[in-house]
């Protein structure tokens, strides 16, 4: 029952190339950056990354983006990272754009199970027709596009069928975790992580805090221990490395 690792890079070692991975965070609060530079250390590449954004230039996901190590995203935000923008306008990335409440239910539903479910978001649009660039040729042209998906009536307003997302592994980032596994995040870095700690097969969190079995009460925790694979306790250093995306102050 003790799913502690001893480091970020002994929970990560066996993560493959061509591994998918579903990743929390929404800009760079509750991003698991620990587990990410320790994957960019490990070396594994041609990942597929199901995230609600790819992070930004040098930080989150962008490290591993910048290093050519991402061949495919599922996202609902891209902007803030223009190596990302370059990378998929040239055609070296495959990026499939998701409703961002569509990609938050995709995981939870992958996670509980569920292999689809009927949404109206969408409706009328290139995510439910198809025609959506997901990659580029190099001469600027769609060399793939999205397909068109199944759409339905359930009381007279139509809806689009989605499919939920499973993934290789999942990398979270949590404020206290225990030995079991189970988790407890703060505020805003909530966010896609609990979501995408579901989603994953083999589930890998880092955690600000933490605590021993028992500790954490039963009605604070956010996600249970089932869904957690391995537990990598962060240094006070690594726990206080928190940066603001955009910083805004009076002049």
């Amino acid at each position: 029952m003790d799913k502690v690792i001893g480091s970020a890079a002994e929970a990560v070692a066996d993560i493959p190339d061509g591994a998918s991975l579903a990743v929390g965070g929404f800009g760079l609060s509750g991003v698991p950056d620990v587990l990410i530079r320790a994957l960019y250390e490990q070396g594994a590449g041609g990942l597929e990354v199901v995230s609600n954004n790819c992070g930004v230039d040098g930080r989150g996901l962008g490290v591993l983006l910048a290093a050519g190590r991402i061949a495919r995203v599922t996202g609902s935000y891209v902007g803030e990272n223009k190596e990302f923008a370059r990378q998929y306008l040239s055609g070296e990335l495959e990026v499939e754009l998701v409703p961002q409440g569509t990609l938050a239910e995709r995981l939870r539903a992958g996670g509980a199970g569920i292999p689809a479910f009927y949404t109206p978001a969408g409706v009328g649009t290139q995510v439910a027709q198809g025609g959506l660039p997901w990659r580029y040729a190099a001469d600027g042209t769609v060399a793939v596009a999205s397909p068109p998906k199944e759409t339905r009536d359930f009381a007279g307003r139509p809806h689009v069928l989605e499919h939920g997302i499973t993934t290789d592994y999942a990398l979270v980032r949590a404020w206290r975790g225990d030995r079991h596994g189970n988790l407890v995040f703060r505020k805003a870095a909530a966010n896609f992580n609990p979501l995408a700690a579901m989603a994953g097969r083999v589930t890998v969190a880092e955690v600000e805090e933490l605590a021993e079995p028992g500790e954490l009460r039963p009605d604070e925790v956010h996600l249970p221990g089932v869904f957690v694979q391995r537990v990598v306790r962060l240094s006070p250093r690594e726990a206080a490395d928190k940066q603001i995306e955009k910083r805004t102050v009076r002049s």
